[in-house]
């Protein structure tokens, strides 16, 4: 098993500090020396043993779960002794100041932040807070999934009482900070009791398009961002960044019944006054922050975190705006003179007007400094790769350990902004219609042979030359997926990499790379089932454009389908037609010249989405009514590619 050096003493445990640099290292099988001296290099120029960070992010502690987090069929969605590795001194294995961080996340609990707010951190990757009202609790964000969110907050009435919920808020549209929104409160209830449900102008629409356009390729991808299939272990996943990890259970949405629209808007909810800030386009395409005037308190949402912050996430989105993003914080800055407490919906507190503000300051910067210099060099010329080897932050903003990188990446946020002005395409014709991997793997061998590209990339591995490695190593394993060796070594190569980052997402995706080098893709991907709740939530409009993106074209070529679509329940009609081998739609009556007509219910359409649901049996059953041709019907679903939840990434077909 990992051994892991212990440094003595509550105070060396509250500072997670290192231990005497000359303590006898401790074997860490796999890591390599040039890991570990980077490791121990880094370790030399950051002040990891400030004990600041960690008597914030302990303040307030009340309780700490203990247990498991379930779904209805008994599945494990969340181990709250997952993490109890996480204590003592940096092992070989993970980057200093990342494992610093990932102590930090660890602190699970429910916190008291200051009369009348709390927190629930580590229930899920978010945290849930709670500010006490005239009649109950208004929640902030009710985390990623229906189960963590009804856990959390039946954890919180143990301690704080069995209150209502009075109100409901919803910072932004990432689904971490919204899917649990039905295991908190029921659409009913928000109805019957007038609940407010607020959230940004915006919100809905950004919230279910996001998941339903490219929701398939998006969480094959989130697998490799957060780690999901990994180990809970000093070689394996200790973090995603932002929190502990993703519960990946069911999830819902609410619909907001008071909307954020101005750029600062006063509101009171509960008896308790908010201010909230409009800020559309930084982190999210639909975001706000607020603060709460009466008790000194700003919540930065996501727009502040204790992270360096990514421009586009690996397991992609849409590019974010740097420069807007610090337009965004200083604006905090200009409208919270007074603020004396900030909390955010990742991470812990901080306490103290002055350290907040300096905070601001250098996280404004950050994302400024990024943007700047990335537009300098790109108006010299030089490309994304060649930017990102050359930026790094100043010392002033670098030495501060909010704005290291264990979320987003410097190097990654770069070619972001560069992506965001001038696309991928970096104006050299040779990589103008560049050749596929597979193909240009192939190609490479045969110039210069498996056995001598094997051979190089074993001496690059031995050196330390990781990246060098990697590239070579992913020539070969795309050309010849059945390469046994190359695999190996691209593996072992991928765990170096891993083990020297600072983001836990580059960490996470090169851990699960390697992991799935050894043993092929996950049995089982993300299922839509998990978002019943919120797929009835979504526009018909968004699966339809869904479905046309999965019409397979050249099967199309030719057909000339006509189909007429009824929503018994909701009483919209829709006429779908193929031309050219395009998937067209409008909402019409019914037209006569259709091959079929379909009658169902939204909830029967949704499900057939979500793939509970299979269309041949659906069609053939007396969930719904066809008139025309049946086998028609069945010729033009049968062109609508499924999406395999589970397509290999650093492999390709044997």
């Amino acid at each position: 098993m990992q051994k892991i050096l212990r440094c003595s003493g509550l105070i060396a445990l509250l500072s997670l500090s290192a231990c005497e640099q000359n303590t006898a290292p401790v074997a860490a099988s796999g890591v390599s020396p040039a890991v570990l001296q980077r490791n121990n290099d880094m370790a030399k120029t950051l002040d990891l043993a400030d004990p600041l960070d960690m008597a914030e992010a302990t303040r307030g502690f009340i309780a700490k779960p203990s247990g498991q987090i379930t779904n209805a069929e008994g599945t494990v969605l969340k181990d709250f002794a997952a993490y109890d590795f996480l204590q003592g001194a940096a092992p070989q294995s993970v980057h200093p100041a990342l494992w610093r961080h990932a102590l930090l996340n660890a602190q699970v609990g429910l916190f008291k932040v200051t009369d009348g707010v709390y927190q629930l951190r580590g229930f899920d990757i978010a945290n849930m807070t709670l500010i006490e009202g005239n009649n109950g609790f208004i929640l902030v964000d009710p985390l990623t999934a229906t189960e963590s969110a009804a856990f959390a907050l039946a954890f919180a009435r143990q301690h704080l009482g069995d209150k209502p919920v009075s109100g409901l808020i919803f910072t932004h549209a990432h689904a971490d900070h919204f899917g649990g929104a039905l295991g908190v409160v029921s659409s009913e209830e928000v109805q019957q009791r007038q609940v407010p449900v607020v959230a940004s102008l915006g919100f809905m629409a950004e919230a279910t398009s996001e998941n339903i356009m490219v929701g398939n390729a998006m969480a094959r991808r989130s697998m490799y961002q957060f780690g999901k299939n990994l180990p809970r272990s000093a070689t394996g996943n200790i973090d995603t960044g932002l929190g502990k990890e993703v519960v990946y259970g069911s999830m819902g949405i609410l619909p907001p019944n008071i909307v954020i629209d101005q750029p600062v808007q006063p509101m009171q909810i509960d008896g308790v006054n908010f201010v909230f800030y409009n800020q559309p386009g930084a982190e999210s395409p639909a975001e706000m922050t607020f603060s709460l005037p009466d008790k000194k308190v700003f919540n930065g949402a996501e727009n502040l975190s204790r992270t360096m912050h990514n421009l586009l996430p690996i397991r992609g989105a849409k590019v974010r705006d740097a420069l807007q993003w610090s337009k965004y914080l200083q604006q905090s800055l200009d409208l919270l003179a007074d603020t004396e407490i900030f909390i955010a919906q990742h991470h812990h507190p901080m306490w103290g007007n002055a350290r907040i503000r300096e905070f601001i300051r250098v996280q404004r910067d950050m994302y400024k400094y990024t943007h700047d210099q990335t537009v300098r060099l790109m108006n010299q010329g030089l490309t994304a790769t060649e930017i990102a080897d050359r930026i790094s932050l100043p010392e002033s903003l670098a030495k501060q350990l909010h704005s290291r990188g264990y979320y987003g990446d410097l190097r990654h946020n770069v070619k972001a902004v560069y992506q965001f002005y001038l696309g991928f395409y970096d104006g050299n014709p040779a990589r103008l219609d560049p050749l596929p991997p597979t193909e240009a793997g192939k190609r490479y061998l045969a110039l210069i042979g498996a056995d001598k590209a094997l051979s190089a990339a074993q001496t690059a591995f031995d050196q330390g030359d990781f990246r060098w490695a990697a590239e070579l190593l992913n020539h070969l394993v795309m050309a010849d997926a059945g390469n046994q060796q190359a695999k190996q070594l691209l593996a072992k190569t991928f765990d170096q990499l891993g083990y020297q980052s600072e983001a836990a997402t580059w960490r996470n995706a090169y851990l699960t790379a390697a992991q799935e080098l050894r043993q092929g893709p996950p049995a089982q991907g993300i299922s839509k089932a998990q978002m019943l709740e919120m797929l009835q939530r979504v526009p018909t409009e968004r699966f339809l454009e869904a479905m046309a993106a999965g019409l397979n074209g050249p099967a199309a070529e030719g057909k000339d389908y006509k189909i007429n679509l009824v929503l018994t329940d909701s009483g919209e009609q829709y006429v779908l037609w193929l031309e050219n081998s395009v998937l067209h739609f409008k909402p019409a009556a019914p037209e006569a010249d259709a091959n079929a007509t379909l009658a169902l219910t939204s909830q029967i359409l949704v499900k057939m989405i979500a793939g509970v649901a299979g269309v041949k049996d659906t069609i053939f059953s007396d969930d719904l009514t066809v008139t025309g041709s049946k086998i028609d019907l069945v010729r033009f679903f049968g062109l609508i590619d499924k999406a395999p939840a589970t397509f290999p990434i650093v492999t390709r077909a044997e």
